[in-house]
């Protein structure tokens, strides 16, 4: 049986409140302590395009990667907003990114069976269980519709057939969910990646490289009924209610960058001097300062207004996709401001800059690319009779 129980339905008594300044402000400060001691780590695996697993793991023991998880399966039952704030503190950091393995719990959370909370919500909340997304396809983009994966029948078993693109920890992973068209439907399935017929041929990414990507292939990969997550033909159903919530993880992770940029930039350029001046005394790059402090306080507000609406139990897709859509445009402006700022020594792979500005560009895209989101907002406000609010 399947719970269907979104994030705002799990016990959220002990979830941090914005207005809980001491308690966002030790989860920050235990963040930022355990980013400044594997420094350079982290680095050195930014830089080779490697997942660090075992700081991964580490983690998870720590509580971070199982945040949303109850302590029944092993989590620290945190809710939305630690969800918030450990993605934000991510981007600001530069350290390996838990929000694939939370999809893969809020995935669990609303439409796993018993069974598989059991046996997979433990070993995703402590980070052993490493969780990848099979979702996009080749010349598919955003458009779940056009999937051309295929799930068959085979007595009580699936046969799955199909190419996966720009998977996150799909070379590195032990368990994928595939999303794949059935009789019935678009269906979404649980594979161990040690499963005959699953490939996987690891590629480049610009950014976010201590989470890297690889195509995955399937083929006649023979999983039994109880892989299928939910119920055949659900699949759309399933994908909506995990990432209308995890798109608010993607905007703390790009309001954390957007933070990161500003307070790279404006600490080279308080120090940088020329002439008898600094550059940060010069009035139009304060007028450009000014915008970015505005445009990312405008990007938290945003966030802190879709995660209320997420705690509150209704339907979030509005309100993240405005606070996504916000983050964006936040870390984008800073990034090209940091870069004013920095001048020529923003040009260097030795240097921070590149590697902000590179992370800013590959979460521009997951979990909704800025334009699949301002067509989403723009038809919401139109077939509302208040335009949104604002008549």
């Amino acid at each position: 049986m399947t719970s269907g129980t979104p994030l705002s339905n799990v016990d959220t008594q002990n979830t941090i409140d914005p207005a809980d300044k001491t308690g966002t402000a030790a989860l920050r400060k235990d963040l930022a302590a355990f980013a400044a001691e594997h420094r350079q780590t982290f680095d050195e695996a930014e830089r080779r395009g490697r997942f660090p697993v075992d700081l991964y793991r580490e983690m998870g023991r720590r509580g971070w990667v199982g945040s949303v998880t109850p302590p029944e399966f092993g989590g620290s039952g945190g809710g939305v907003w630690e969800y918030c704030v450990i993605a934000e503190e991510v981007g600001r950091l530069g350290i390996v990114s838990p929000q694939t393995a939370i999809q893969g719990e809020l995935w669990l959370l609303d439409w796993g069976t018993d069974l598989q909370k059991a046996d997979l919500l433990p070993g995703l909340a402590s980070g052993e269980i490493v969780f990848s997304e099979s979702i996009s396809e080749p010349g598919v983009g955003s458009a779940l519709r056009s999937v051309t994966t295929t799930a068959t029948r085979d007595g009580d078993a699936w046969i799955i057939n199909g190419r996966k693109t720009h998977v996150n920890l799909g070379a590195e992973s032990s368990l994928t969910v595939v999303y794949a068209v059935a009789d019935e439907g678009l269906t979404a399935f649980l594979v161990p990646m040690d499963t005959a017929g699953v490939h996987t041929r690891g590629t480049d990414p610009i950014g976010l490289r201590l989470i890297p990507t690889a195509d995955v292939d399937f083929d006649d990969v023979r999983v039994p009924s109880s892989a299928v997550l939910g119920s055949p033909g659900q699949g759309l159903k399933t994908f909506l209610s995990t990432f209308n919530t995890s798109r608010l993880g993607n905007a703390s992770e790009l309001i954390g960058l957007a933070r990161r940029g500003f307070i790279e930039a404006v600490d080279y350029a308080s120090a940088r001097e020329v002439g008898a001046n600094v550059v940060t005394d010069f009035q139009g790059l304060q007028w450009e300062l000014t915008d970015c402090y505005q445009a990312i306080s405008a990007a938290m507000r945003f966030r802190d207004e879709a995660a209320a609406v997420i705690a509150s139990g209704e339907d979030p897709s509005f309100a993240t996709s405005l606070a996504k859509s916000a983050a964006i445009d936040a870390a984008e402006l800073t990034g090209k401001v940091m870069f004013g700022l920095v001048g020529g020594h923003g040009l260097y792979n030795d240097q921070p800059f590149w590697r902000t500005l590179a992370d800013i560009k590959v979460l521009r895209t997951a979990g909704g690319s800025r334009e699949v989101l301002r067509n989403f907002i723009a038809k919401q406000i139109l077939r509302s009779d208040d335009l949104g609010g604002l008549r």
